[in-house]
C-alpha cells in the first residue's frame, strides 16, 4: 500500500477512522444536521473519504466491497456481501420504509433542496394507516428502532428518547433514498399489511 504509506501519520489515522465508520454505518454523509446552529454542516469524514476515494475503491475492492459516490445527494456508501450489518427488527424496518415515504412526499412539495423533518407521531400515524402492527410497540422497541436508524445515518434525532412521546423530532437524511423506489415501498408496505391481516385471521 504505497499510497497509504506515503501519507502523513495524521492522514493515515483519519483514513483508518473513515474505513471503520463506513463498515459500522454503511453511509457517509457530506453534511449532517447540527442541533446548535440548526443547519447542515459539512462533515470531516466525508471530505477525508473524497480526498482518498480512488485508494478506498481499490482497497475495498480486494474484499469484494464496492464504494459508491452519489455526489448529487452528498452520500458515500458501501455495498457488497461483506457489508451486511445487523438485522433490523420489524419496527425499525417499518419505520425506515415510512421515513422514505415521508421524505419523498415532502421533497415533491418543494422546488429546492430543504431539510426534511418529521416526528414520531407522524411515523406512528402512518404505521397505523398501513395497519402494519396489531399491537402498540413498547417504548423500548421504539427507542431501539430510532437508535438503529440514527446509527445507519437515516435520521438525526433532535430530541432525547429517554421519554418516548409523539413530539420527538428528527431530520430525515437523503440516504433513505437509497432504499428501494417509492412505488416499491408502497407495494411492500401493503403486502406487510396483508400479511398481518392473514396472521390475525389464522389466530382467531
Amino acid at each position: 500500500m504505497q499510497y497509504y504509506d506515503e501519507l502523513l501519520q495524521e492522514e493515515q489515522e483519519e483514513l483508518k477512522a473513515v474505513l471503520k465508520l463506513l463498515y459500522r454505518q454503511t453511509f457517509l454523509l457530506e453534511r449532517k444536521y447540527d442541533k446548535k446552529t440548526k443547519r447542515l454542516l459539512f462533515t470531516k469524514e466525508y471530505q477525508t473519504a473524497m480526498r482518498h476515494l480512488d485508494f478506498l475503491r481499490d482497497y475495498l475492492k480486494v474484499s469484494g466491497v464496492e464504494i459508491l459516490d452519489n455526489s448529487q445527494e452528498g452520500i458515500l456508501y458501501i455495498r457488497g456481501e461483506e457489508t451486511v450489518g445487523e438485522k433490523l427488527p420489524k419496527l425499525a424496518t417499518f419505520y425506515l420504509l415510512l421515513l422514505k415515504l415521508i421524505y419523498e412526499e415532502q421533497m415533491s412539495e418543494v422546488s429546492s433542496s430543504v431539510n426534511v423533518f418529521t416526528n414520531l407521531g407522524e411515523l406512528n400515524e402512518k404505521l397505523g394507516s398501513f395497519r402494519l402492527l396489531r399491537d402498540r410497540p413498547s417504548p423500548t422497541e421504539i427507542r431501539r428502532s430510532l437508535t438503529l436508524l440514527k446509527k445507519y445515518q437515516m435520521i438525526e434525532l433532535l430530541d432525547s428518547t429517554e421519554e418516548i412521546t409523539s413530539e420527538i423530532q428528527m431530520v430525515i437524511y437523503p440516504s433513505v433514498k437509497m432504499v428501494l423506489l417509492g412505488s416499491e415501498i408502497r407495494k411492500l408496505l401493503e403486502s406487510f399489511s396483508e400479511d398481518e391481516e392473514d396472521e390475525e385471521e389464522r389466530t382467531i
